[in-house]
């Protein structure tokens, strides 16, 4: 482990970036916020989508905790779902960059996972 646990920040951004993907349309819907093609007409891809990278980052989370690092691993949901907060809370069309953003950290930690 070096000075930035890369695997960590990649782990906490993904499950964030997951969770304001699966929850967007409900606070856009409740506060008139706009919404993507996606989130409008095709609700359940960007829940699924948001969804299985916050089981990415869990799985990535729990075999972290089995490993010893108990405290680390129970503060990346904790920490994702502060940055969910301020994605979509702050940024509000944050969402929209996440359909992009949570993949592509779900890939880069499989990545970093494996190698």
């Amino acid at each position: 482990m070096g000075l930035i646990d890369l695997g960590f920040v990649l782990a906490v951004i993904a499950f964030g970036s997951g969770l304001s993907l699966a929850t967007y349309r409900i606070f856009a819907a409740r506060w008139g916020w706009p919404m993507g093609a996606w989130h409008q007409k095709r609700p359940i891809l960007p829940v699924g989508v948001g969804g299985a990278c916050m089981l990415l980052a869990g799985a990535y989370a729990f075999a972290r905790g089995y490993g010893g690092y108990v405290l680390s691993a129970s503060l990346i949901p904790a920490f994702g779902a502060a940055w969910a907060a301020f994605w979509t809370g702050f940024l509000r069309v944050g969402a929209q960059s996440a359909l992009l953003l949570a993949p592509l950290l779900a890939l880069l930690l499989i990545v970093w996972w494996l190698g």
